[in-house]
């Protein structure tokens, strides 16, 4: 594995356990904001799993995509050259 590879891992599983507290507890207001909301459900329980953990799958792959991209740019710089530009 390259160096390159190793810091974006790296910079890639910081925001993991924040990612996952952040979907809890939306997963938890959504459940709560589906009860109050089932007179304007159709067709669908107020907790239906398979709509929450698709929610869910979408805003996980969305938030890693946001956090994998400027990881993996920050990797490719050169520390030296990044610290002679400050």
């Amino acid at each position: 594995m390259t160096a390159l590879a190793r810091a974006a891992r790296s910079l890639a599983r910081t925001p993991g356990p924040t990612l996952a507290a952040v979907a809890a507890l939306g997963l938890a207001g959504a459940a709560i904001a589906g009860r109050g909301l089932s007179a304007l459900l159709f067709e669908v329980r107020p907790a239906d799993p398979l709509t929450f953990t698709m929610a869910a799958a979408a805003l996980v792959v969305v938030a890693a995509a946001a956090c994998a991209r400027p990881a993996l740019r920050a990797a490719r710089v050169d520390p030296g050259v990044a610290l002679r530009e400050e």
